[in-house]
């Protein structure tokens, strides 16, 4: 079996056919889901659609475009809702200098209130860093620093610097679509000398459909095809890719109850 560990069900796009989805999801051996928050206003949707499922779990932050109107200077609200029992994560958080729809200073800090709320209460930090390679580093290596905190980079697309950054620090990578995108050869070199136990898959669906669904709106049922890619780059049989990135989810992820999985 398959877990998609990083999607948006709560997104008009996924939202207005959430059975349809799961059962899609299931037919392709996709047995769980993370879906992510991404603003604290919508918190409780994000958090309303992992209660209704058992094999969903979900995340609460904020994500860096949002910084502006929802940056935390202080990790009490995401300590405070982390405490539901689905919530299994704190993220997505991080920077991006790309879109830059939220003040440098302000996504940092309140990227280092997410890092204050995973090292509390020992959830993993679901991190996204765009165009920002040396920044991300630097405010990871200095919050390790004050002590450690589990975590991910999620939608895996920067430099060599970032990988070895993240994985001297404990944590994990998770592979997009994006890996099977025919650009994307510098990301697949860079998958290639990851560690298979540090490993997951993900699709960030809606967004970024794998080959041979670019085009369509994404959803949990395509980490499939991103899963066989990545299977391909690490010369490992797709079963023995789903068996890893599964055990690593749940290793990452300790909240998560397997056993309500499938």
């Amino acid at each position: 079996m398959l877990i998609d560990s990083h999607c948006h069900l709560d997104f008009p796009e996924l939202a207005g056919d959430e059975a349809g989805v799961l059962a899609r999801a299931r037919t392709a051996g996709v047995a769980g889901m993370l879906t992510i928050g991404t603003r604290l206003d919508q918190f409780e949707r994000v958090r309303a659609i992992a209660e209704r499922h058992g094999n969903i779990w979900c995340s609460v932050g904020v994500h860096p475009h949002e910084a502006k109107e929802e940056g935390q200077r202080t990790p009490d609200r995401l300590i405070e809702a982390a405490r539901h029992p689905k919530v299994v994560g704190i993220g997505e958080t991080g920077l991006d200098f790309y879109y830059e729809h939220s003040p440098r200073d302000e996504q940092a800090e309140s990227f280092r209130a997410h890092i204050a709320a995973s090292r509390q209460t020992g959830l993993p930090l679901i991190v996204h860093t765009r165009d920002a390679d040396r920044e991300t580093i630097d405010i990871l290596q200095e919050e390790a620093g004050k002590g450690a905190f589990p975590g991910l980079i999620h939608c895996f697309t920067s430099g060599p610097d970032v990988a070895r950054c993240a994985l001297a620090l404990g944590f994990y990578i998770s592979i997009s679509g994006i890996v099977t995108f025919k650009a994307a050869e510098g990301l697949r070199g860079i998958v290639r000398d990851i560690p298979l136990d540090r490993l997951l898959v993900e699709t960030d669906s809606p967004y970024l459909a794998p080959v041979p669904k670019r085009g369509k709106t994404n959803e949990p049922a395509y980490v499939a095809h991103t899963a066989a890619k990545v299977a391909e780059l690490k010369g490992v049989s797709i079963a023995e890719l789903e068996a890893a990135t599964t055990a690593n989810f749940f290793r990452l992820f300790a909240k998560a109850e397997r056993q309500r999985c499938g």
